[in-house]
C-alpha cells in the first residue's frame, strides 16, 4: 500500500483471544506537524511481540488496553527526520513505542533508547538488542540465577526470547535443553543456537518422559514462555532448589475463565523451588547495561540471532496471529521501505 501521508495500522475491533487480521485496518493519515520539543521518526522496522495479545485485550494487565480506533501499540525503530527537540537531532537512530505506523511524532517519552550500535543492523534493536534480548538477559540472570553446571530448560526455545535465553545460559556455563514445535525448529535450536538437547513437543506423546530423559539430574532453571501442558511436564522434573521464571503464557488462548489443569504447589513444596513472574519493564533503568553486554556477545559471535522479516505495512494486521501459529523462524519484524 503506497502512502500519500502517514500509513497507520489501527485497532478496529476488540479481539476474542488471539488478534486476527480482521481486527485491524490500515489508514492513510496526514503527516503530523512537528511542534516545539517534538520530533518526527520515520520508522524502518516494526516489531511483532507475543505481548501484543495482552495489549489489545479488553482486560488490562500491566498496561491499559489499546483503544478501538487507536494506532496499534508496538515497538519500532527508525530515524529522526525532523526535530524541534534539543535532545534529538535529525539522523539520530531511535527505538521506542512508536506504534505500527510509517511516521511517529514524539516528545521523547515513548523513546526506549537511542541506538548507538552503528556497526550492527538497526533491526537488532527490536530483537536480540531490544525487548527480546533484554527480557532474556534479566529474566534468566536476575530471576533464574543460573550457576555453572545447571540444567536450564527453555520453552519456545527457537523464538526471539527463548533462543537468547539458551545462548546466555551456555555463556554462563550451563547445560541447555530447548523445547520447541517441529523438527525444523528443533534443528535450529541445536545447530544455530547451541542447545545441548532440543525436544520437539509436537512429536512427543509423553512430554514428562522426554524431559526426564533430557534432564537426568532434574531441571535447575525453567524459563517458561508457554504455560500449559509443556510446563506441566517440566514441573514434574524439577531438581531441588529449582528456579522457575514465568515470562509468558503463549499456549493459553484466554485466561477467562482460568483453564483447569495440574496444580503446581506440591512440586514447588517438595523440591523447595521458587516460581517468579517477570516483566522486562521493571528493569527499564538498567536497559543500557543489558544492551552493552548483549552487543558485545553478538560481536564476539557468542550470541547468534535469526530474523523473520516481511516487507510492507500490509503484513501487520495478520502478523500477531502468524506469530501464535508459530509460522516464523526467528524474530518477527515488518520492514518499511525507506524513501
Amino acid at each position: 500500500m503506497a502512502a500519500t501521508g502517514n500509513l497507520q495500522v489501527l485497532l478496529r475491533s476488540r479481539p476474542a483471544g488471539i488478534p486476527q487480521a480482521g481486527d485491524f485496518e490500515i489508514v492513510d493519515s496526514a503527516l503530523p506537524q512537528v511542534c516545539e520539543r517534538q520530533f518526527l521518526v520515520r520508522n524502518e522496522y516494526l516489531s511483532v511481540e507475543p505481548a501484543m495479545r495482552g495489549w489489545v485485550s479488553a482486560v488490562a494487565n500491566y498496561s491499559a488496553p489499546v483503544a478501538i480506533g487507536e494506532v496499534m501499540r508496538a515497538f519500532a525503530a527508525g530515524t529522526v527526520v525532523a526535530s524541534r527537540h534539543p535532545d534529538y537531532a535529525e539522523g539520530d537512530r531511535v527505538m521506542g513505542k512508536f506504534g505500527w505506523q510509517l511516521y511517529a511524532l514524539s516528545d521523547g517519552s515513548d523513546v526506549t533508547r537511542k541506538v548507538r550500535e552503528t556497526d550492527l543492523p538497526l533491526s537488532l534493536s527490536l530483537g536480540v538488542l531490544g525487548l527480546n534480548g533484554v527480557t532474556a538477559y534479566f529474566g534468566l540472570l536476575e530471576k533464574g540465577e543460573p550457576r555453572p553446571g545447571d540444567t536450564v530448560v527453555v520453552s519456545t526455545a527457537a523464538g526471539a526470547v527463548g533462543s537468547a535465553v539458551g545462548q546466555i545460559a551456555r555463556i554462563m556455563g550451563c547445560r541447555t535443553v530447548g523445547i520447541t514445535g517441529g523438527e525444523t525448529k528443533a534443528r535450529l535450536c541445536r545447530d544455530d543456537f547451541g542447545y545441548d538437547v532440543a525436544i520437539d513437543y509436537k512429536g512427543e506423546t509423553d512430554m514428562a518422559a522426554a524431559v526426564a530423559t533430557a534432564c537426568p539430574n532434574g531441571v535447575d532453571v525453567y524459563f517458561d514462555n508457554t504455560s500449559g501442558r509443556i510446563s506441566d511436564a517440566v514441573l514434574t522434573q524439577l531438581a531441588p532448589g529449582a528456579r522457575i521464571v514465568i515470562c509468558g503464557t503463549a499456549s493459553i488462548a484466554s485466561w477467562d475463565p482460568p483453564p483447569l489443569g495440574p496444580r503446581v504447589e506440591r512440586h514447588i513444596l517438595v523440591k523447595r523451588a521458587r516460581m517468579s513472574g517477570f516483566l522486562v519493564f521493571d528493569y527499564a533503568h538498567r536497559y543500557e547495561e543489558a544492551v552493552t553486554r548483549l552487543a558485545n556477545w553478538v560481536r564476539a559471535g557468542a550470541l547468534k540471532y535469526r530474523e523473520d522479516i516481511a516487507d510492507g505495512i500490509d503484513h501487520c494486521p495478520g502478523a500477531i496471529a502468524e506469530l501464535y501459529r508459530g509460522d516464523n523462524l526467528g524474530k518477527k519484524l515488518i520492514r518499511l521501505a525507506v524513501a
